[in-house]
């Protein structure tokens, strides 16, 4: 509680987003184990003194994450909606279940996007950090320039501690320049004062929110102690209630039977419901074939119809045939008399030749 209370005047979150939190079980190392019963909030922090980035998330007032991002840690996507990443620092590997793909994809750009600016951090860190333990070198107009910047003021104790000893290091390395040493401590002592009051001033509000937190704390204490006090009257009053009133029993037995009969009348209603359903379908499924009996029916009349006219076309036909023979037959005949005919009227010419040639050679 103390440290949500000190943290909230330097950080502030800057992304939030909804997921079930789960972490990886400690013994096995494969299996996840949820952290959250439902989805919770899970946030990004900016902490603006230390310049870093943090997840952060609450279940009531249990911190069930609390991850300072890395530049070497990486988000992994291993479903369209779970993601994971390890915290070396916590020993642990943290999950995150979403409700779809896209919240997925923007905590995953969300995590690049300030993984980067912690690395960017980090670096401009190391340059002070190297800055600060480089002997400062006078300019030629006699400017001095400052181990200590603004941003490391409020860094961690490793941080705050290096300037202190770049200067004992600082001291060593020049002890023969009487000007520059002196300009320099002047300035280091500036800046530590200056760190001093800031950190004074953090110091009191430190101590200010824990008081606040430890009042908070016995207030609900207080509240807590009423509350149980108040169930524990009213669990008394409830059993006084239930042992002064018999008819509770009778009551809550005919209850149950009037239940049970209405789920049973409800599984009634349902089955019959189904039933209806099932004639409605059948009613359907006959006013369907009934559609398809009249249409083969029109389509067998039809057929019908059209049989009777190739029929009489057929009738028709043959009697046309009929005739066509009739009269080649006629014909035929016509043709054999004409060829008889014809046979006798030859043979007569050929007598008639041959009665010629014979009177030819007698004359």
């Amino acid at each position: 509680i103390h440290y949500f209370y000190s943290s909230s005047f330097r950080e502030q979150p800057i992304f939030s987003t909804r997921a079930h939190v789960f972490q990886i079980d400690p013994n096995t190392k494969k299996n996840w184990v949820p952290t959250s019963k439902h989805a919770v909030t899970v946030s990004y922090f900016y902490d603006s003194t230390r310049n870093v980035y943090r997840i952060i998330s609450l279940d009531g007032s249990k911190a069930i994450i609390n991850s300072t991002i890395t530049p070497n840690m990486t988000f992994t996507k291993t479903s369209q909606k779970f993601g994971q990443w390890a915290d070396s620092r916590a020993n642990t590997v943290y999950g995150l279940g979403f409700s779809s793909e896209h919240h997925l994809s923007k905590f995953a750009e969300k995590f690049q996007e300030f993984k980067e600016a912690a690395r960017l951090a980090k670096e401009k860190s190391q340059e002070k950090m190297e800055l600060t333990s480089t002997p400062s070198q006078e300019s030629a107009g006699g400017d001095i320039q400052s181990p200590l910047t603004p941003e490391s003021i409020n860094g961690t104790d490793d941080e705050r501690a290096t300037p202190e000893v770049t200067q004992n290091s600082e001291s060593r390395a020049e002890p023969t320049q009487n000007a520059l040493p002196f300009t320099h401590s002047s300035t280091i002592s500036k800046h530590w004062e200056a760190e001093l009051a800031t950190l004074k001033g953090n110091n009191a509000k430190l101590t200010a929110a824990l008081l606040e937190s430890t009042a908070n704390v016995k207030q609900w204490k207080q509240q807590l102690a009423a509350y149980q006090e108040e169930a524990e009257r009213l669990h008394k009053r409830v059993t006084e209630l239930e042992c002064v009133s018999s008819q509770a029993n009778a009551v809550h037995t005919h209850k149950t039977e009037l239940n049970q009969t209405i789920q049973e009348l409800e599984s009634t209603l349902k089955k019959k419901e189904e039933e209806i359903e099932g004639l409605k379908q059948e009613i359907d499924n006959a006013r369907e074939l009934q559609a398809q009996r009249d249409s083969l029916t029109q389509k067998l009349q039809e057929v019908e119809i059209r049989n009777k006219d190739l029929e009489g076309q057929l009738s028709d036909l043959e009697q046309r045939l009929e005739k066509s023979q009739n009269e080649q037959e006629a014909f035929r005949n016509n043709l054999k008399t004409l060829l008889e005919i014809l046979d006798g009227k030859i043979f007569e010419l050929t007598e008639l030749r041959d009665n010629l040639a014979k009177l030819i050679e007698c004359s």
